[in-house]
């Protein structure tokens, strides 16, 4: 497995420097936007679908561009260095803040839970989009994944975010 991927990132790493090449990171060297790609490449070669429908290099290409302009946006963006101090609700934060082991479990067991409740209420569609979504895909790449307009990732997004508001409701009484 740790052959492939270091086959991948080796075979995909001359986009990574084209892409750096045509790019510039304020208060950051070349080589800064070159990690940033790389990491790209590595979520891309992490997360590929193969069933989602788009080629392996079209996508690795979307990861990368898209690891790299979020650099430069939240390098430009200091006036929102509190909202990228957040922190993240994913299972290694649970780990870090629960106190006993007891906690640990009942908190992934309840991020589990939600998780398929939100997942049973969706249709096929805003489940394709949601996976999408969740792969750091804007709502462009999206479209174009699904060969579909913006304006519907758009409305299948809030739909997604209604009823997982519906479902975090129907959890807390």
């Amino acid at each position: 497995m740790q052959a492939s991927m270091d086959m991948l990132l080796e075979q995909y790493k001359p986009l990574v420097l084209k892409k750096a090449k045509t790019l510039f990171l304020a208060g950051g060297e070349k080589d800064d936007l070159i990690q940033e790609g790389m990491i790209g490449l590595y979520k891309a070669i992490r997360d590929f679908d193969e069933t989602a429908g788009l080629p392996f290099p079209a996508f690795a290409e979307i990861c990368i561009t898209r690891q790299m302009y979020s650099a430069i946006r939240s390098d430009t963006a200091k006036k929102n260095a509190p909202l990228n101090d957040r922190v993240e609700l994913d299972e290694e934060n649970v780990k870090r803040t629960a106190t006993s082991p007891e906690e640990i479990v009942l908190d992934q067991k309840m991020a589990q839970f939600i998780e398929e409740e939100i997942r049973k209420r969706l249709s096929e569609f805003e489940l394709q989009v949601m996976d999408l979504y969740m792969k750091d895909m804007d709502y462009l790449m999206i479209a174009d994944a699904l060969d579909r307009s913006p304006k519907t990732i758009d409305n299948a997004l809030q739909r997604i975010r209604a009823k997982a508001r519906k479902v975090l409701a129907e959890i807390e009484k």
